[in-house]
């Protein structure tokens, strides 16, 4: 069993503690802006929720994401220093607000904590030697998988599967939205999740781009929501 661990099944364990709600980086504070949407009637219902989300993984923040998490995986398992810190960098200048740099940059430094106490891996090590700026979330998950062996395709899909998740709760608790209408959302979404991940996966670094405007402008509205749930 041990043996069987070391290889493939090894790495699904790890991809499922690392993204799994309990793993300690706080995703459940954040909604990327999403709890303004919500406020302002942007987002209603599931079939809104689902087109909002589909937005961020085709042209949003979270397609972008996936760009900087295989690039990341790349540069890491090649040891190409020069390239790590090309994305590291890009990373984390592609935050289009205050809230949004939050969201990315305390959660990439949560999770190397929790990785280095718990899951240690020299391509961190790498990481931090070729950047030493805040290291965005994308990046800091992409790098410690290449460093524990979880091939790029699955973790890529594991990770935004994730973030998908991680945005359909918060709507169940904010529009509000049932358990049930929740998980049909997730269900509607996963061919959305296939596609940002082939899209990311076959994208250059100088391709990267962003142009979910509505997005941006709920993260930097969101700073000044009267009521707020979430720190995004």
């Amino acid at each position: 069993m041990s043996d069987r661990l070391a290889g493939g099944d090894g790495a699904l364990l790890r991809l499922l503690t690392w993204l799994s709600p309990s793993f300690p980086v706080g995703a459940f504070s954040y909604s990327h802006g999403l709890e303004w949407s919500i406020e302002v009637g942007d987002v209603t219902d599931r079939a809104t929720l689902v087109a909002w989300i589909e937005a961020l993984l085709a042209h949003g923040g979270l397609g972008a994401d996936g760009v900087f998490f295989a690039r990341a995986h790349d540069a890491a398992r090649a040891d190409d220093i020069a390239a790590l810190r090309e994305v590291a960098e890009l990373a984390s200048a592609f935050q289009p607000s205050r809230e949004r740099r939050l969201e990315s940059f305390s959660q990439g430094a949560a999770f190397v904590t929790a990785i280095r106490a718990a899951f240690p891996t020299s391509a961190l090590d790498g990481l931090t030697s070729a950047w030493d700026g805040p290291i965005a979330y994308p990046v800091a998950v992409a790098v410690a998988c290449a460093g524990h062996g979880a091939p790029r395709g699955a973790a890529l899909a594991a990770f935004l599967h994730a973030g998908v998740a991680n945005l359909v709760s918060a709507a169940v608790r904010l529009v509000p939205l049932g358990q049930t209408d929740g998980l049909r959302a997730i269900a509607a979404l996963e061919p959305a999740i296939g596609l940002a991940a082939i899209k990311a996966e076959a994208t250059p670094l100088e391709r990267v781009s962003g142009a979910a405007l509505r997005s941006d402008i709920a993260s930097m509205r969101h700073e000044t929501q009267r009521t707020r749930l979430f720190r995004t």
